[in-house]
């Protein structure tokens, strides 16, 4: 893609630029080998990782580190990992965080549960490696995509809208 659009306001940057940040992945289980099993099987792939051990760290760790994809237990003391996806997509500011939800539970009621309160995907525990680095880097990929477009629609918004501008300039 170009790194910029020819328009009449040089000072103005395309949305479409790659980022030099490294994603996030909030890993969320109050087993610490389970999180540090997660870590190992995600150093293959360009992301950083960070951990919480409960339901109410990771709301607070999602407010403070803004991660770009969270692997959430459902079964975790304080607050369920059902409970903190459905405060995290409740609100404008995390709705659009993708959540996996790792589960060791095989019930339909509880992915009927986990799709209620919004998550994107699950996850069954004993964790296959390749399939969790897919999921992973598909759920990234669709995110990235999806902000690539909210850019590129507010910077064409705006580029329209100056356009109008200077043609009711012109016409006065």
């Amino acid at each position: 893609m170009p790194d910029k659009v020819e328009n009449n306001n040089s000072d103005r940057r395309p949305p479409f630029q790659e980022s030099s940040r490294r994603n996030v992945v909030l890993i969320v289980d109050d087993n610490k080998q389970n999180v540090e099993l997660l870590r190992e099987y995600l150093e293959s792939i360009d992301v950083d990782t960070i951990a919480a051990y409960d339901g109410i760290e990771a709301l607070d760790v999602v407010a403070r580190s803004k991660p770009d994809l969270i692997l959430l237990d459902i079964m975790m003391p304080k607050m369920s990992g059902f409970e903190v996806c459905r405060k995290l997509k409740s609100d404008p500011a995390t709705r659009d965080i993708p959540i996996i939800m790792v589960t060791a539970l095989g019930d339909l009621s509880d992915i009927d549960r986990g799709i209620e309160s919004g998550t994107d995907d699950f996850l069954s525990k004993p964790i296959n490696r390749l399939e969790l680095i897919t999921r992973v880097k598909s759920l990234l990929r669709l995110r990235h995509l999806k902000d690539e477009l909210e850019r590129t629609l507010a910077y064409l918004n705006e580029v329209d809208s100056s356009r109008r501008e200077r043609e009711s300039s012109k016409s006065e």
